[in-house]
C-alpha cells in the first residue's frame, strides 16, 4: 500500500516491471512461482490505485485487493518455496503449506460471504474484513508466508522473509498512526531481493546454503 493513488500507480508499474524481468530470467520451471512474487506485488499496488479512485467503500477493487492480500499469498508463497526447494529441506516446509491451505480456506470463505470495505484515512486506506478467530488466522498466515521463507534454507529467501517481517511491523505502526502507508517501499525492496534470487549463480543450491566441503 502507498500513500496515494499516484504513488500506488507508479510503484505498481515499477514493481510489475521487475516481476516481468524475474520471470524472463528464470532458468528452472520450479522457480516460477517465487519469481512471480514481484509481479503479484506490483498488481496489488495497481489494484489499490483503483481503490483510491473509487473513494473507498465496498467495491470490486477493494475485494480484489483483499483476495490478493489474504488467501492468495497464504497458498502461493509456501507452495512456491516448497516447489523451488531442494529435496532435502522440503519435509519441513509441508507444515507452512498446510497452515497456508487452512488459512486460505477460512479467508476465502470470509471474502466470499462477507463484504470488504475500504476507508480512506488521510494518507492510508483501512480495509475491513470480518474474519473470525483473527489471532489464530493471523498466526497461520504469518507461519505460511514468512515462516516458510525463514525455514526454506536459502539465505536470499531468509533475507526476503526478514525484510517482509520488518516491513509489516513498520507499516502496521504507521497505519495505526494514520500517518502514511509505506508498504510499497518494502515491496520494491522485496522485488529486488527476488530478482537477486532468480539471478543466483547457476548450480547454486536453491533452498540451502552451499554445503561445506571437508
Amino acid at each position: 500500500m502507498c500513500w496515494s493513488a499516484t504513488a500506488d500507480l507508479a510503484a505498481g508499474t515499477v514493481i510489475s516491471a521487475v516481476g516481468i524481468v524475474c520471470l524472463a530470467r528464470v532458468r528452472r520451471a520450479r522457480d516460477l512461482p517465487v519469481a512471480a512474487l514481484p509481479l503479484l506485488l506490483g498488481v496489488h499496488q495497481l489494484v489499490e490505485a483503483a481503490v483510491w479512485d473509487t473513494g473507498g467503500g465496498c467495491s470490486p477493487a477493494a475485494t480484489a485487493w483483499a483476495v490478493i492480500a489474504l488467501p492468495l499469498p497464504a497458498v502461493w508463497v509456501p507452495a512456491g518455496v516448497l516447489w523451488a526447494a531442494a529435496p532435502g529441506v522440503r519435509r519441513r516446509l509441508w507444515g507452512p503449506l498446510a497452515a497456508g491451505l487452512i488459512t486460505a480456506g477460512v479467508l476465502a470463505y470470509c471474502l466470499a460471504t462477507r463484504p470488504v470495505t475500504a476507508e480512506i484515512r488521510g494518507h492510508t486506506i483501512g480495509y475491513g474484513v470480518n474474519v473470525p478467530w483473527m489471532p489464530l488466522v493471523l498466526t497461520g498466515y504469518l507461519f505460511a508466508t514468512l515462516g516458510v521463507l525463514l525455514l526454506g534454507g536459502d539465505r536470499r529467501l531468509r533475507t526476503l522473509g526478514v525484510v517482509l517481517a520488518v516491513g509489516a511491523l513498520a507499516c502496521s505502526a504507521l497505519w495505526r498512526l494514520e500517518f502514511a502507508s509505506t508498504w510499497c517501499a518494502f515491496a520494491a525492496v522485496a522485488s529486488l531481493l527476488v530478482l537477486g534470487w532468480v539471478r543466483r549463480p547457476w548450480g547454486a543450491p536453491p533452498s540451502r546454503d552451499r554445503p561445506k566441503v571437508t
